[in-house]
């Protein structure tokens, strides 16, 4: 059963935090931080840590013919592949 979001309580609404965040929806503007300073200053903590950590660990797009040497890897694995 979902609760209402307007009567979570911190530990209801941090437990599904993870969920939330994870579903693409736009947790600042869930109800319960409406009036929850406590899980305002938790979502701003955990937000601020997430950039922290995205400039540590900056993604580069794969290679152009990443998906052609993994196919190329698992055949040779495989076998199926003849020689070159």
């Amino acid at each position: 059963m979902i609760r209402d979001p307007h009567s979570m309580t911190c530990q209801e609404f941090q437990e599904q935090m993870a969920d939330l965040i994870g579903s693409g929806q736009d947790v600042a503007n869930h109800p319960h931080l409406a009036g929850c300073p406590n899980c305002r200053a938790l979502l701003a903590d955990l937000q601020t840590i997430a950039e922290a950590a995205r400039q540590l660990l900056p993604v580069d797009p794969p290679d152009d013919d990443l998906w052609g040497r993994i196919e190329l890897a698992i055949r040779k694995e495989e076998g199926s592949l003849g020689p070159e």
